[in-house]
């Protein structure tokens, strides 16, 4: 009987290190792709975490590794410097970076519509523009929502004089809103409107730009030239994934915010980080892409975008090619 029980153990022992040898050389044989976000993990963000978790990048021969970040500036900029393989972040921010020299593309957009926003409680009644007349407005000098704010004035008759403004980093302006040191602020409507309602109990008003006459694609995933020039397969594999992904989220949210808490459990409650995906859905598509497939931008919605820059004068006249900032090449 010892004799039997010893050569079961044996042979459990060898099943055993087959399976850690075989896992390990799958591993190997995956081809590392780094994702670096935006921002600190968001609602938004819980499709690319879905499909990871379903094991979509996976069976494309992809081992994806998902980093937060500090702002869509810096993640260019490590997608530029080829730190990272691909970045997640406002495709206005990467425009400006490309047309200074950045050797990046876009390859697909999560937000079609923009999502920059006038945030504020409802009970401060800020629906329309005309609304922020004699209003204290938070916001962060430099940031993608600021850019833009001098158009949104323009747009809808408004004057810097009609209003005041505090100024901080995006946590300073959320407390602004929540302790009434302002009345709304400008922010990105799928992240900090969903955070002021949370910690408040109270509904939250998203005044967006898109409505009010400036539209551009809004985060999107992008690569470095060299990356699409050397790994142009790989690319496509990862936007195959990709795409599986938000679909998927568009079905299954609440599945999408807890594949997000299980990569990142300190991303925030799960009601607030519901409430940012179910805000960004509507923003996938525009009225040119509904039905088509998620990430696949439109040539005019990206037109749109390149003369709003322009405007705001976030890029020169000279760079009105939209094939120098994006391309549907790499999507099923």
């Amino acid at each position: 009987m010892m004799k039997v029980g010893n050569s079961l153990k044996a042979c459990m022992a060898a099943v055993m290190v087959t399976a850690i040898v075989v896992a390990s050389a799958r591993a190997q044989s995956l081809d590392k792709v780094t994702l670096m976000l935006n921002w600190y993990a968001t609602g938004l963000h819980a499709p690319i975490l879905l499909g990871k978790q379903k094991g979509y990048f996976e069976k494309e021969g992809l081992d994806l590794e998902v980093q937060e970040g500090k702002g869509s500036g810096p993640t260019v900029q490590a997608v530029a410097a080829e730190n990272v393989t691909i970045g997640f972040a406002d495709i206005t921010t990467m425009m400006k970076l490309v047309s200074k020299g950045a050797p990046v593309i876009s390859v697909g957009s999560a937000l079609e519509r923009s999502p920059f926003a006038v945030i504020s409680l409802s009970e401060k009644k800020i629906l329309q523009p005309s609304d922020i007349k004699g209003k204290t407005i938070a916001m962060t000098a430099g940031d993608s929502p600021s850019q833009a704010w001098p158009l949104f004035l323009e747009k809808n008759g408004l004057k810097d004089t009609d209003y005041k403004t505090v100024t901080g980093d995006a946590k300073t302006k959320i407390n602004a809103v929540i302790n009434g040191q302002a009345d709304a602020l400008l922010g990105f409507a799928t992240d900090q409107g969903n955070q002021i309602e949370f910690v408040t109990k109270k509904p939250v008003s998203l005044m967006l730009f898109a409505d009010h006459g400036v539209d551009s694609v809004g985060s999107s995933f992008i690569v470095n030239t060299a990356t699409l020039k050397e790994h142009p397969e790989m690319i496509r594999r990862f936007m195959r994934a990709a795409t599986l992904a938000f679909e998927d989220a568009v079905k299954e949210p609440e599945a999408a915010v807890d594949a997000l808490l299980v990569a990142f459990p300190k991303a925030g409650a799960k009601e607030s980080l519901m409430s940012g995906l179910k805000t960004a859905i509507p923003l996938f598509h525009t009225q040119d892409t509904v039905g088509q497939k998620p990430l696949r931008v439109s040539s005019q919605a990206m037109e749109k975008t390149i003369q709003t820059m322009v405007d705001t004068g976030g890029i020169d006249k000279s760079d009105m090619n939209a094939s120098k900032f994006f391309t549907n090449e790499f999507l099923p």
